[in-house]
């Protein structure tokens, strides 16, 4: 099929809403949500509001309102958990840095004798060195200039300060498991060894870029699989939802790492304060079974 849609107006584009059974009660407002907000990026949003979904027919009563209720709390969510996960980021970086350079040298980063995999550690390698030499802060041209005779990287505390959470992320999970600071850094997280943080990292560094790119997460199919733990050291969730793909599983799991990294944080209750303040989204769209907050988990 050649794709032969023409692009419509605003105007056209609330006439064709409002033949598909969307309610406007303010246009002028919706007209300039709409100049803002594109409208193929609010259909993510209106997808479970539609009782047809070939025909794209909406379900009765269903308001743009509505919609725009749904994308607020979206981006409310999004807030929240991109805090959790900068605190989760600068807490790996921080254990990266400390541990390794004790147990091996301020540049282990470089030595291939410390990482399985010899194709992936190039590639890690390379991509710091990109960040590196097209550095803007002061710290890393400092360096250079001072250093200027010595042909090496900076040392981790300044090379990986500027490196990104996917890259970073990539370096532990290549760490040989021999090395005693993998272990000592999935315990700080308590992932118990290092047979599981690889995968929450990898989840959190997916969840990080969502939320970086302002993706929706309401109804979003993650595609990261997180190994789980049979017996947490610390308080998680008692029922697993079968499915993984939905955000809720993946936000127990970051709210986790964050309690050992912030154990004073109140993300739990900012989140509910979330879910009071908008009360009509269906939070099952999020993976969230019921009865969610009566887990000891959620409590207080």
């Amino acid at each position: 099929m050649k794709f032969n849609k023409i692009p419509l107006s605003i105007d056209d584009q609330i006439k064709l809403l409002q033949d598909r059974g969307l309610i406007f009660s303010d246009l002028k407002s919706a007209k300039s949500t709409l100049s803002n907000i594109s409208y193929y990026r609010l259909a993510g949003y209106w997808w479970s509001f539609q009782i047809d979904k070939v025909n794209h027919k909406f379900f009765d009563g269903t308001s743009f309102e509505d919609i725009i209720e749904l994308y607020n709390f979206d981006a409310q969510l999004r807030q929240i958990i991109f805090k959790v996960i900068e605190k989760n980021e600068i807490g790996l970086r921080t254990k990266l840095i400390h541990y390794l350079s004790q147990e091996f040298s301020p540049w282990w980063f470089e030595n291939p004798s410390l990482f399985k995999n010899q194709v992936a550690f190039e590639n890690s390698l390379n991509t710091i060195k990109s960040e590196v030499y097209r550095s803007k802060d002061e710290f890393i041209k400092t360096h250079f200039i001072k250093y200027k005779n010595d042909k090496r990287l900076p040392p981790s505390w300044k090379a990986l300060e500027i490196t990104s959470l996917g890259t970073i992320s990539k370096l532990y999970g290549n760490l040989k498991n021999q090395i005693e600071a993998k272990d000592k850094i999935a315990k700080d997280f308590g992932a118990v060894n290092h047979q599981y943080l690889p995968s929450w990292l990898q989840s959190m560094t997916y969840i990080r870029n969502l939320c970086a790119h302002h993706n929706r997460l309401f109804n979003k199919r993650l595609v990261i699989k997180p190994k789980l733990l049979k017996s947490p050291p610390q308080l998680f969730i008692s029922r697993i939802p079968s499915d993984h793909s939905q955000i809720y599983l993946h936000l127990c799991l970051l709210i986790y790492m964050y309690s050992k990294v912030s154990p004073e944080n109140n993300v739990k209750k900012e989140l509910i304060d979330l879910f009071i303040r908008f009360p009509h989204i269906k939070l099952s769209n999020l993976g969230f079974p019921p009865k969610w907050n009566s887990e000891p988990f959620w409590l207080p």
